[in-house]
């Protein structure tokens, strides 16, 4: 298994893959701090949540944990953009050929699977921790932009980081196997991208409208809720849990598509 996660690891490390991933998680950091600065900070209830983004009260923003406020409101974009990534790299075997290569090498194709979903699981640890420093940049920059008052930040800075990082972490593991799933199934990375981006645009919010009963239960309520560490509607065990539970779902339909289809067609 470490020898297909390496294996896995050398043939993800493209430029164009890291540098990619990377700078659209820095972009989305900077964006929504400052956004969040100007919107949250002149409004004491907080503005309405849009698709993909959740910003808190300027009372939460201001708390010990706010620093991090930011990594949980932009949570639904990097979620998709992981989506992408996995998406990308999963489908990209497919269309490049290298799928018969990589399972003539390694006929075992669980493991080959498995050492893929771990590779791209360490990368979106590196991204989180990128997500993570670029917010502890610019927060501070974005509340004084805002004459916003943050000196409750520096109280229990190491747990709120960790479990910040933590949170986020989880929520991108969940979002990209989301990706990995659907570009096994389509074997197509444009499909995989629109079907995540169309969900998390349109479909979950017509649905939460229409069939209120199973609001809370909805992957990107679920993972919004697992990003924040819990909300007044989903305690932070049950989005874990249900973060949980759609991973092991991702993985399954992933995994049988893998072993039961023919690669060479």
């Amino acid at each position: 298994m470490i020898n297909a996660v390496r294996s896995e690891l050398l043939r993800t490390r493209r430029k164009g893959i890291v540098l990619g991933w990377s700078g659209l998680t820095v972009l989305f950091t900077v964006m929504i701090n400052m956004v969040m600065a100007q919107v949250v900070g002149s409004s004491s209830t907080g503005p309405t949540a849009g698709p993909g983004v959740s910003f808190p009260t300027l009372g939460q923003w201001q708390a010990a944990d706010g620093i991090t406020a930011g990594l949980s409101s932009a949570a639904g974009m990097y979620g998709v953009v992981a989506l992408s990534f996995w998406a990308i790299v999963t489908a990209g075997d497919y269309s490049s050929g290298l799928i018969r290569l990589t399972a003539s090498a390694q006929p075992d194709r669980v493991r080959l699977l498995l050492g893929k979903a771990g590779a791209l699981a360490l990368w979106t640890a590196a991204v989180t921790t990128v997500a993570l420093v670029a917010d502890l940049v610019i927060a501070p920059v974005a509340a004084q932009s805002a004459d916003i008052d943050v000196s409750a930040w520096g109280r229990d800075i190491v747990p709120t980081l960790a479990g910040a990082w933590f949170n986020l972490f989880a929520t991108l593991l969940v979002w990209g196997v989301i990706g990995l799933a659907l570009a096994l199934v389509t074997r197509s990375a444009a499909v995989s991208i629109s079907v995540g981006v169309g969900y998390v645009l349109v479909v979950e919010a017509v649905v939460t409208a229409a069939l209120d009963a199973i609001a809370d239960w909805t992957p990107g309520a679920t993972l919004g809720a697992l990003a924040r560490g819990g909300t007044a509607d989903i305690p932070y065990g049950t989005a874990l849990a249900l973060g949980a539970l759609y991973t092991l779902l991702g993985l399954g339909v992933a995994l049988t598509v893998f072993r039961r289809r023919d690669i060479t067609d």
